[in-house]
């Protein structure tokens, strides 16, 4: 996975300026290859669309795919006909990699693609990238699953991309309803941080964009569209299906070990009114025991197992340590990841670390209850042992918890935001009342104090 982004968090979504600038606000770009047919008609309906509907101002950019019949002629014709139309020549096949070459060199600050054979209702164009404009989403996506879509196509293709979906919710906990719709939408600001970290450059791209996307807490749009399918499409449907899957699978792994650096994608403190602090109320509380219970349940299903597992070939002491030694670091990675929102592989071997030695609070507590129980019993029985041991894990459990919100994964964000916000303050008292030396203290005070010497 590429992870070769050097930057920091990403700012604060802003409604896009309404002064009328250089730069196109809508960038929209037709990926096509060996279209010779269909490209001009399609290109000049979507324009006369845009002309007549559009309040802002727009580019079409044709990428041609690395075409072998007429199609770079006829591109090459309508970029000199049509202003707003920009003709890009690509020598390698792929949607992802024309679309990513397309979207890095546009100056447009907002960026959107659509299938050649505009299968989607245009009237859907402007709901899907008014929410970028405004600043309301990041990313924006036509939705051929959507209740209220309406769609015409045969029943193999809504099969496969109905299962595909599934596949993608069940594998991945996507939340968006359909990947590959062609008929998306980002900000040029997001795209720059999230297009390095996609690595597919064929028809997974779009997948993967926005699996990286939704991980990482960005807002991704979704519009109903009224959709007809193209019945002359040449897209080879088991290969493609291969071939995503694979990707699931790539996408998935790195997900899994944290290989990605997503929270260079994060929006800033306050961006997300789940953020904001309130006096009294803990941040984040709430969802934290939720992830905390469920990785619990699990991980004491898993010590259990193996505990039964290590029973045995070894004595309930050392079966009881090797369960808990596997099962704490299992637990640590979860929580790490799920509970406290931590990602990348920053800190990992101090989280774990950290992780034994509340491991070890664990163990002295089971361990402790077993030998008590023996000295109480003697020789208990295989189901006494399970009992005790589910009771000093509850207790564990808690003071696990605990330790794992306040020392281990502490919330940091609030620490920086009162150190920012103490910093802010400073600032605005040395401007009320001037520095203590009556030095000029920024580079405002410096410009009026040299007009005035001027003058």
């Amino acid at each position: 996975m590429r992870t070769d982004t050097s930057w920091g968090t990403l700012p604060a979504r802003e409604h896009l300026p309404v002064e009328v600038t250089e730069a196109p606000v809508l960038d929209v770009t037709i990926p096509v290859y060996n279209e010779e047919q269909d490209l001009e008609p399609c290109v000049r309906r979507l324009h006369d669309h845009l002309a007549r509907t559009f309040p802002y101002s727009f580019r079409i950019t044709i990428a041609d795919n690395a075409s072998t019949d007429r199609t770079p002629e006829v591109s090459a014709r309508l970029d000199a006909e049509l202003p707003e139309v920009r003709a890009y020549r690509l020598e390698q096949k792929g949607r992802g990699r024309a679309l990513r070459t397309v979207w890095s060199h546009s100056d447009s600050p907002v960026l959107a693609y659509m299938d050649v054979d505009l299968s989607t209702d245009l009237n859907a164009l402007l709901p899907l990238v008014a929410p970028l404009i405004s600043g309301h989403s990041d990313l924006a996506i036509g939705s051929r699953l959507s209740r209220s879509s309406r769609v015409v196509r045969g029943p193999k293709r809504e099969f496969i991309s109905r299962a595909y979906n599934l596949i993608l919710k069940s594998s991945l906990s996507a939340r968006f309803s359909d990947a590959q719709c062609g008929f998306k939408a980002i900000r040029r600001d997001v795209a720059q941080r999230l297009l390095p970290m996609v690595e597919d450059t064929g028809w997974f791209f779009d997948t993967e964009m926005l699996v990286l996307a939704e991980r990482a807490g960005l807002r991704i749009h979704e519009v109903p569209v009224d959709w007809i399918d193209d019945p002359d499409s040449t897209v080879n449907i088991i290969s493609t299906a291969t071939e995503d899957l694979k990707g699931v699978w790539r996408v998935g792994r790195a997900l899994a070990v944290g290989a990605l650096p997503l929270d260079r994608l994060a929006r800033p403190f306050g961006d997300d009114p789940r953020d904001r602090r309130l006096p009294g109320v803990p941040g984040g509380l709430a969802r934290q025991l939720v992830g905390f219970c469920v990785v619990g349940a699990l991980s004491t299903l898993f010590y259990l197992l193996l505990y039964s597992l290590f029973r045995a070939m070894a004595g309930p002491q050392l079966a009881n340590a090797a369960a808990l030694l596997v099962s704490a670091i299992a637990n640590t990675a979860a929580n790490r990841r799920l509970t406290f929102g931590v990602r990348g592989r920053d800190g990992a071997v101090r989280h774990q670390a950290q992780g034994l030695v509340v491991f070890a609070i664990g163990l002295a507590l089971t361990s402790g209850s077993l030998a008590a129980l023996d000295a109480a019993t003697g020789n208990p029985a295989h189901s006494t042992e399970l009992a005790v041991l589910i009771a000093a894990n509850l207790a564990a459990t808690v003071l696990r918890f605990l330790l794992l919100r306040a020392w281990v994964f502490p919330d940091r964000r609030a620490d920086d935001q009162l150190r920012t916000d103490d910093q802010l303050r400073t600032d605005d008292h040395l401007r009320a009342d001037g520095p203590a030396d009556g030095s000029i203290d920024s580079h405002a005070d410096s410009a009026a104090l040299y007009s005035r010497n001027a003058r």
